[in-house]
């Protein structure tokens, strides 16, 4: 009985010893298997990063262009900007050039960390700081690119053109918001959804007339309506808003209370170049035609974002990068934008959107956050009383001057 029990004892301690012995077996064959894939290299491509730059760069001008969006004149005058504007230099392993054209392809083509890490012949931790550091230099060139114009001065848009001059000449620029993609912690990514549920923040711009950002606040929450952020830019002293001089105004959209320094539409009037072609141009009466010549003249800001977003589509589909990341990835495409329009006139983009009239491709979010034309205006400014009568009186007299001169 007790030899019987001694022998079943073991067999099953011989089991357990078996068992254990494959078991460290296996668990070693697995290490080494893993240590065999860690020391595999995995960027082992004959084109290197930096020949792959040198080959966009010198050979056919729209193979750069069709990468980043830029022409090469362009990118080297970036180059040198940053070079003298930021602390950016060559790092050990990375020329300033080949970093900087990582971080415009990723936001020119949409690209994830792998899609970079395999074109670009670099690991997924280079790659992440590299457009982080490229990110934030040149967030930093904001204040010398993004600045209003001399508010003295009549814009040649407006001086040269007869429908809006002498009508809007005191007029400096365009003001409106677009919805940028987003990706936002589930605990507060309600916040950040509009009427269609998408998950994007807000973006107030400023433009004037020559399609350049004269100002940009980016990040706000994508429920918030463009009037609110508005007024909150208005009402705090260190936001940096262009505030316009006495007599001047900015052309806002039926969002927006007409007060003084923004000239808004007349309500209850067709007012969208959209509503006035679908009558083949047509005018009815002296306020159409102030709506009609308004939406055509406070159109560049919208054309301005249609640029934008056609040469940046990060904007419209943001992989997922933190808050703070994605407020300066909207900011850093406005300062290029601005760069690109001062150093390359005949860009592809500006040329296809600068057209006056030109109806960029409609965005459902940023519709949604726009007042209809008999809705309910903010008032972005505090005014009231008197200063909305003096508002309303300057824009009759804009429609009656424009409409006389129509008929004569």
């Amino acid at each position: 009985m007790s030899t019987s029990r001694s022998v079943e004892q073991w067999d099953e301690e011989f089991e357990c010893l078996i068992d254990l012995t494959l078991g460290l077996m296996a668990l070693n064959e697995g290490q080494r298997y893993v240590n065999r894939i860690q020391r595999m290299p995995m960027h082992t491509s004959i084109r290197t990063g930096h020949q792959y730059m040198l080959e966009l760069i010198n050979d056919h001008p729209d193979r750069l262009f069709n990468k980043i969006r830029m022409y090469r004149p362009c990118f080297e005058m970036l180059i040198q900007v940053l070079r003298q504007q930021t602390a950016l230099q060559n790092s050990r392993f990375l020329t300033l050039e080949e970093q900087v054209m990582i971080f415009i392809y990723v936001i020119s083509q949409k690209a994830t960390n792998r899609m970079a890490m395999e074109d670009w012949q670099h690991s997924g931790s280079t790659i992440s700081i590299v457009f982080t550091r490229i990110c934030k230099a040149i967030a930093s060139l904001s204040p010398i690119f993004i600045k209003p114009p001399n508010f003295d001065d009549v814009p040649d848009e407006i001086r040269f053109n007869p429908k809006y001059y002498p009508y809007f000449q005191d007029c400096i620029g365009a003001i409106d918001g677009t919805h940028i993609a987003a990706h936002a912690p589930s605990n507060v990514a309600n916040n950040y959804r509009g009427r269609k549920s998408n998950v994007t923040t807000n973006m107030l711009a400023v433009c004037s007339f020559d399609m350049l950002f004269t100002y940009v606040v980016t990040g706000w929450e994508g429920a918030v309506h463009d009037s609110r952020v508005l007024t909150t830019q208005l009402e705090d002293p260190n936001s940096g808003f262009p505030h316009p001089p006495p007599g001047k105004y900015y052309l806002v959209d039926s969002g927006y209370s007409n007060k003084p320094g923004y000239l808004a539409p007349f309500r209850n009037v067709p007012y969208h170049l959209r509503d006035a072609r679908r009558r083949g141009g047509r005018i009815n009466g002296p306020t159409e035609l102030f709506n009609y010549r308004h939406a055509s003249l406070r159109n560049c800001i919208e054309r301005c974002f249609g640029v934008l977003k056609a040469r940046f589509p990060i904007l419209r589909f943001m992989t997922n990068f933190s808050l703070v990341r994605q407020r300066e990835i909207a900011m850093c495409c406005c300062v290029l934008h601005n760069f690109i329009k001062l150093h390359n006139r005949d860009d592809p983009l500006f040329q296809r959107f600068g057209v006056d009239g030109v109806m960029p491709p409609p965005d459902s979010d940023d519709e949604d956050n726009t007042a209809s034309s008999s809705g309910t205006a903010a008032n972005p400014h505090g005014y009231g009383g008197n200063d909305e009568n003096l508002a309303n009186s300057m824009r009759d007299h804009i429609m009656i001057q424009m409409y006389l001169h129509y008929n004569m």
